[in-house]
């Protein structure tokens, strides 16, 4: 007989999916399960990996049977690459299995896999229990972590930080942690060589391993990013020579291509890499981003461009960014770019539609995802809609949550816009001026803060938030 407190006890100390605190709600499942199982079809490293998260998201799925029998391919690879490490390699296939049985009900079969990762880890580097402290279950727990979103990004780097310190040369941690801290720079870091630590990452990862055709499209990107385009596209086109038939390569190379300007080239490769991945909702997105790159480049270069021309680049790019979000319902970027088009076509219902989705997901976007989204829903809401207060109740969200420099900078100085273009009409009232000198505040420009709030003052005497702000403002200048 199983004590199931014991065995739950038991469960929470292995290191798995199951204990990494993996929530549901940040991903859709159909896409996740597509994206995993194509990384064991086309790429060779990190299979063991992608078959035991195979088996936690057909869990998630109620699809145990299924789960089970991805945890069997995952130790037949263990068997064919680790035969000398079976214990070692198995820790977290184990840990799932017996996760999976629980589950399931079948807990005398949960406790010998809960046994087995016992009496290994009696021979492994330990510390509270069986809490095992080994570099490759670090590295796993790491790429989990970056697949399932921005807000586990920090999670991910820390985990390769940790693998990194018991082999620091190892290519696969370093490629980890160097694609872990390209994803968590903001727009102004990534434009930035100085500021920027992904740089010299992932050119560490590509010297320790010159194959990882992945990390090198990655770094070709980060190059482009601070404006080396040439340096870039020498190792876009090395990759692609090295591996021309991976999708994880083609995908970037159009990337690059799309943002260098050469659209054309870019539709050509991801048509090549979408009859290998047709599900795949990157390849589609960035379909969808190239279409609009033509209709921007129609724009510059043709002072009356064929509406024909241009309805029709727009339906395109609406086509495939409504096919990605019909896949991937939490693809925050897509339904941004959706809205956009619709906006663009004057679909000012659909856009509204679009925008209101992702309200209703506000509380599991990452926090520069809600600033982007309070920006361009304060920019429809302005140009498109013709509401200048919706407009900036929108961008001052967007202020409060201050964390992506470049659009914080851009919610500034769209609200300093309007709010200054009211006040010259006569109609600012005390909210207006507060409101400005609050922008101007953030700023740094303390003297123009008084002003306003002086201003707020006059016309709201009693208001305690201004006079609070304004005697603040005061003593800061006096001291």
């Amino acid at each position: 007989t199983i004590s199931t407190n014991s065995l739950d006890k038991s469960l929470q100390q292995l290191e798995c999916y199951f204990t990494w605190a993996l929530e549901e709600e940040d991903v859709d499942l159909e896409d996740l399960e597509y994206t995993t199982g194509n990384q064991t079809e086309f790429l060779n490293t990190n299979s063991i990996a992608s078959y035991n998260l195979l088996a936690y998201i057909c869990h998630l799925k109620n699809s145990n049977e299924e789960a089970l029998r991805n945890l069997q391919k995952a130790e037949e690879e263990i068997k064919k690459k680790y035969p000398d490490e079976m214990d070692r390699r198995s820790l977290v296939t184990w840990g799932t299995y017996a996760w999976i049985y629980y589950h399931m009900g079948r807990y005398e079969e949960a406790q010998t896999y809960v046994t087995k990762v016992e009496n290994s880890c009696k021979n492994l580097p330990s510390t509270a229990e069986w809490k095992i402290h080994l570099p490759e279950i670090h590295a796993e727990k790491g790429w989990a972590l970056l697949k399932f979103g921005k807000k586990y990004y920090e999670r991910a780097k820390t985990s390769f930080e940790k693998a990194l310190q018991h082999e620091p040369n190892n290519p696969e941690f370093n490629a980890g942690y160097a694609v872990a801290a390209y994803r968590l720079e903001d727009f102004t870091q990534r434009r930035s060589e100085d500021a920027s630590l992904s740089l010299g990452l992932l050119k560490r990862a590509v010297e320790l391993n010159p194959e990882d055709t992945f990390v090198m499209v990655v770094l070709a990107i980060k190059l482009q990013d601070i404006e080396r385009d040439d340096e870039g596209e020498r190792y876009i086109e090395e990759a692609m020579q090295k591996t021309p038939s991976l999708p994880y390569v083609l995908r970037y190379a159009a990337k690059f291509y799309r943002k260098k300007g050469e659209v054309d080239k870019a539709l050509e490769i991801l048509e090549k890499a979408l009859t290998m991945m047709p599900k795949s909702v990157f390849l589609q997105h960035q379909l969808g981003l190239c279409y609009r790159a033509k209709l921007i480049q129609l724009k510059k270069t043709t002072r009356y461009p064929p509406q024909e021309q241009m309805d029709e680049l727009i339906q395109h790019a609406i086509f495939y960014f409504k096919t990605v979000i019909e896949q991937k319902t939490k693809f925050f970027s897509a339904h941004v770019d959706l809205a956009g088009m619709y906006a663009e076509a004057k679909m000012y219902d659909e856009a509204e539609e679009t925008f209101q989705k992702l309200s209703s997901q506000i509380n599991i976007l990452s926090d520069d995802d809600k600033q982007q989204f309070f920006y361009c829903y304060g920019n429809f809401q302005r140009f498109c809609m013709k509401s200048d207060s919706k407009a900036i109740r929108y961008y001052i969200e967007g202020l409060k949550i201050n964390k992506d420099p470049y659009i914080f900078e851009r919610c500034g100085n769209a609200l300093k816009t309007l709010l200054e273009r009211r006040i010259r009409r006569g109609s600012g009232d005390a909210t207006d001026f507060g409101t400005l000198g609050f922008v101007h505040n953030l700023n740094g420009e303390k003297r123009e803060a008084i002003e306003c709030y002086e201003q707020a003052v006059a016309l709201c005497p009693d208001n305690e938030e201004y006079l609070s702000a304004l005697c603040e403002l005061r003593l800061s200048i006096s001291s």
